[in-house]
């Protein structure tokens, strides 16, 4: 049996992104049951690829109930959907056999990684105040994605001196834009600048210069979307929504690593059944942005952990 039903998430406090702005994280849930075993997972349809709560249900609702992770890979293309029956098997597989999730994948036992913690768009002084209020974290991913970026940034670096940083532009910028802001960014100590500009109508990155790492967020899916990114990005930010479940996660990872590229492993802003598949996908990334918890003012009983030392594993009462 599969069951799937939207929940809700409250924020903390709005996110805002180029994009728009939201107060509460609506998920997907699935929860699939055989015999005396339940596993779960979650999903976060996305509008910006063409997903509403009502088309991923639908996905789901059409799925053969016996259906196997071989199986789905084929029944359902990469997206939000496949992401949460993907999750869900990986977790029922693991009950069933009595094993942890990374055993039956053949991983390494994982441990922590340490997370960015993402600060949404905001006015300056706001997005200086954040800054300060999270400067003991050791990353900080700042969105921006609009004409008056530099004073946001400025303002960001004033308020955590220290801190890593990394730039999520969200497509919001021409490539006049990106190689007007560039020098500045490394100025300030920016090491990663991620989908400065829209899918699609990125291939100006492949003749401008690249002064620091530009990853590919909206432009990258799965293992099908890596050879068309070459030349023009040099690390992926790899999202089990867009992969679409772990079982592709892995897949396109190990590819992208042998094509060359570095690995972000990121998320959707969801709970921590959402992030504990991408914790394994994480291990050994060069970046790590999974901090969808700790944006929420709840989340789900047995919460992922996470300290000085990053995110850790999932209790077994939670996934896999």
């Amino acid at each position: 049996m599969i069951q799937c039903h939207a929940e809700r998430f409250l924020l903390a406090q709005a996110f805002t992104i180029a994009r728009g702005s939201k107060s509460v994280a609506e998920v997907q849930t699935v929860r699939i049951t055989r015999g005396m075993a339940t596993g779960q997972g979650e999903c976060v349809p996305y509008a910006r690829y063409g997903e509403t709560m009502e088309s991923v249900r639908a996905q789901i609702a059409g799925l053969d109930p016996t259906i196997a992770r071989p199986a789905l890979q084929q029944a359902l293309p990469p997206g939000a959907a496949r992401n949460a029956v993907d999750s869900a098997l990986w977790d029922l597989e693991a009950k069933m056999a009595r094993q942890r999730v990374w055993t039956l994948a053949g991983l390494p036992r994982p441990g922590p990684v340490v997370t960015a913690f993402t600060l949404s768009l905001a006015p300056p002084e706001d997005m200086r105040a954040a800054a300060a209020r999270n400067a003991h974290r050791p990353i900080l991913k700042i969105k921006l994605g609009t004409p008056d970026d530099m004073p946001r940034l400025e303002a960001v670096r004033q308020g955590a001196p220290r801190a890593r940083l990394i730039i999520d532009a969200n497509e919001g910028w021409t490539p006049e834009v990106y190689a007007d802001l560039a020098p500045h960014l490394l100025r300030l100590g920016v090491e990663l600048v991620e989908q400065p500009l829209p899918a699609g109508q990125d291939d100006m990155l492949a003749e401008i210069a690249r002064p620091l790492p530009v990853c590919a967020d909206e432009s990258c899916f799965d293992r099908a979307s890596l050879a068309a990114l070459k030349g023009k990005y040099d690390v992926v930010n790899l999202k089990l929504d867009k992969t679409g479940g772990l079982t592709e996660g892995l897949l396109t990872r190990d590819l992208a690593r042998q094509m060359g590229f570095k690995v972000m492993v990121g998320c959707m802003v969801g709970s921590s059944l959402a992030m504990a598949p991408a914790v394994l996908l994480a291990q050994g990334a060069e970046w790590t942005d999974l901090d969808g918890p700790l944006l929420l003012s709840e989340d789900r009983a047995h919460p992922l952990r996470y300290d000085a030392d990053g995110v850790h594993p999932a209790d077994a009462n939670l996934w896999g």
